[in-house]
C-alpha cells in the first residue's frame, strides 16, 4: 500500500463532495495513490470515498476512521461495499472504537463493553465480507436480516480497526486485515503494536496483519510557530488515557512530540522512523487542510513511495 494522505474538506468549501474530489484529483495527478477520509458528524466517510473513488479512477480511497457506534455492522457492510463496487477495488475500511464522552454527549448515550462490541461488530463483517452471508448472535450485536447481504462488486473489503490497547489489538489480529493507529509513535509500535496484533493474527491463522501508523505533519521553517499550531491541535488527545500511555510509552514530554514537524527533509526522516519501527504503511495526516503547503506533502508521499 503507497504512502497514504488524510484529506479534509477546506473550510471555506462551497460544496465538500466536490471539494474533497478536486482535492483528490489534484493529488492523485501529483502523485499521491491513496487517500483517506475522516468520519465526522456532518458528512458521512465512507460515502464520500466511494464518490472519490468513483470520480478519480485509480486512487485508492479509506476510512480513517469510521466509530464503531452506533453503527450496526449490517449498515457498514452495506456501505462499504458500495463503495468498494464505486470504486473499483480500490476502498479500504478503517473503523475506530470511538469515545465515550464525545458519543455521550451527540446521542444521548454511551456504549459499554467497547471491546466486545469490536469483536461482534468484526465477527459479522467478516462473515458479509468472506461469505456474503451472515447468521450472528452475539453477547452485544445481532445479525440475522433474511435478506441478500452481498453486494456485487462490493468485495473483498479490507479492514483495518484504529486500535492501541493489548485487548483492541488482539480482536483485531484475529478478525480484521491490520491496524491504522493514530498517534503511535515507532517505540509503541515497535515494542508493542507490532508484536502484539502479529501474535493474535498468527494464532488465529491470518496473515500478517498491516500496520498503518497516520502521523500528524505540519512542513513549515518556523518550528516555534509548527509546534504551537501541532499543540493547540493534538491538545485534545493530550486527554485521553489511551494517548497518555503512548506518550509515557515514546518517553515524550508532550503529544506535540508525536507530530512530524519541519522541512520535507526532517518530515521524511520521521515518517521514515514509523516504517524502521515495524509500521507497514505510513499516512501523513496534515495539521491544516488549507491549499497552502499542499505540494510540499505531496512531495513527501512522493519520496517515501520512491525509497519504500
Amino acid at each position: 500500500m503507497p504512502t497514504g494522505l488524510i484529506l479534509s474538506a477546506r473550510p471555506n468549501a462551497a460544496n465538500v463532495v466536490d471539494d474533497v474530489i478536486e482535492q483528490s484529483r489534484r493529488a492523485h495527478q501529483a502523485g499521491v495513490h491513496h487517500v483517506w477520509l475522516a468520519q465526522q458528524f456532518d458528512h458521512d466517510a465512507i460515502a464520500l470515498a466511494g464518490l472519490v473513488g468513483a470520480a478519480v479512477p485509480g486512487l485508492g480511497v479509506g476510512t480513517s476512521v469510521v466509530p464503531i457506534n452506533p453503527r450496526h455492522p449490517l449498515i457498514v457492510a452495506s456501505l462499504a461495499q458500495t463503495a468498494q463496487a464505486a470504486s473499483h477495488g480500490n476502498f479500504s475500511l478503517g473503523l475506530g472504537l470511538g469515545a465515550h464522552e464525545p458519543e455521550a454527549q451527540a446521542f444521548g448515550r454511551s456504549f459499554p463493553n467497547t471491546v466486545q462490541r469490536l469483536r461482534d461488530h468484526l465477527t459479522i463483517l467478516r462473515s458479509i465480507f468472506d461469505t456474503g452471508s451472515v447468521a450472528f448472535h452475539g453477547d452485544e450485536l445481532t445479525a440475522e436480516p433474511g435478506w441478500p447481504v452481498h453486494v456485487a462488486g462490493g468485495r473483498p473489503v479490507p479492514v483495518y480497526v484504529a486500535a492501541m490497547g493489548p485487548k483492541a489489538l488482539q480482536v483485531t489480529g484475529e478478525l480484521a486485515d491490520g491496524t491504522l493507529p493514530y498517534l503511535a509513535g515507532p517505540r509503541t509500535i515497535a515494542e508493542f503494536i507490532e508484536p502484539t496484533i502479529a501474535k493474535a493474527a498468527a494464532d488465529a491463522g491470518r496473515p500478517a496483519p498491516r500496520v498503518i501508523a497516520a502521523v500528524p505533519v505540519l512542513i513549515s521553517d518556523d518550528l516555534e510557530a509548527a509546534r504551537r499550531a501541532v499543540a493547540d491541535r493534538l491538545s485534545f488527545y493530550q486527554t485521553i488515557p489511551s494517548y497518555q500511555k503512548v506518550i509515557a510509552r515514546e518517553h515524550l514530554a508532550d503529544v506535540t512530540d508525536l507530530a512530524a514537524i519541519g522541512s520535507v527533509d526532517s518530515v521524511v526522516r520521521r515518517l521514515k522512523s514509523y516504517l524502521d519501527a515495524g509500521a507497514t504503511d505510513v499516512v501523513i495526516s496534515p495539521v491544516h487542510a488549507e491549499d497552502a503547503g499542499a505540494e510540499s506533502i505531496w512531495e513527501v508521499a512522493r519520496i517515501i513511495d520512491d525509497h519504500a
